[in-house]
């Protein structure tokens, strides 16, 4: 009797996790399926008309407060945009929870030192998940059309968001180099893409608020 309710419990425990298995490669392919073709090159966002911005999102910055490895791909890529003329306005959104920890002042700086103006750059402070940049640029900087940047793993994700939050979204990869600790993102990603799926369904508001911002400003009042 022990031996048969054991047998079915683990009968039952493998079904469950196998249904969820399956469910989460269902989702990942769903998000690559809907998202792989507006992922375009930058020759084919130089073709895009009346793009709002370009969305350069967060990553880590180092302890001098400069941008990290992945974050400086993501910039370059930016900047490669900016002077291609795809848009004249760069958000540049990530966390900046900390005073001692800030990506977006370090990602502005770096912006500027490579000739894009400080009135073209608009920081989002509390850009602190890839749902709450793309909500965010929605609801404080109505964005309605972006070229976003990051890198590939993370692309379908971002676009994804973007998308289902009411962006005309296209994404354009950061330079595709293996940095340390990319087998951890890369299935960190697997879930990730599960959770903002739900969350794309529910639409809950971003983690902070804030005030409106309009594009047509200057992107020095978004400083703090």
């Amino acid at each position: 009797m022990v031996k048969t309710i054991i047998k079915k419990l683990l009968i039952g425990m493998g079904a469950i996790i196998g249904t969820s298995v399956l469910l989460v490669i269902i989702m990942n392919l769903y998000m690559f399926l809907t998202t792989f073709s507006d992922i375009i090159s930058v020759e084919e966002a130089e073709e895009l008309e009346n793009v709002d911005c370009i969305i350069v999102l967060g990553a880590g910055v180092r302890p001098d407060g400069t941008p990290s490895p992945m974050l400086q791909d993501r910039l370059d890529k930016a900047i490669e945009l900016y002077r291609q003329g795809v848009s004249h306005k760069v958000i540049v959104s990530g966390d900046h929870r900390e005073d001692n920890y800030d990506e977006v002042n370090a990602m502005k700086r770096y912006l500027m030192e490579y000739d894009v103006p400080s009135n073209a750059i608009f920081m989002d402070h509390a850009g602190l998940s890839t749902y709450d940049s793309m909500y965010r640029a929605v609801h404080i900087f109505g964005v309605e059309s972006a070229v976003i940047v990051t890198q590939k793993y993370h692309m379908y994700r971002a676009v994804y968001d973007a998308e289902s939050l009411g962006i005309d979204a296209y994404g354009v990869n950061a330079e595709d180099v293996t940095y340390n600790g990319q087998t951890y993102r890369e299935i960190r990603e697997i879930a990730a893409r599960v959770k903002d799926i739900m969350y794309c369904i529910f639409e809950p508001e971003a983690t902070e608020g804030g005030e409106p911002i309009s594009l047509e400003e200057s992107g020095d009042v978004t400083n703090d």
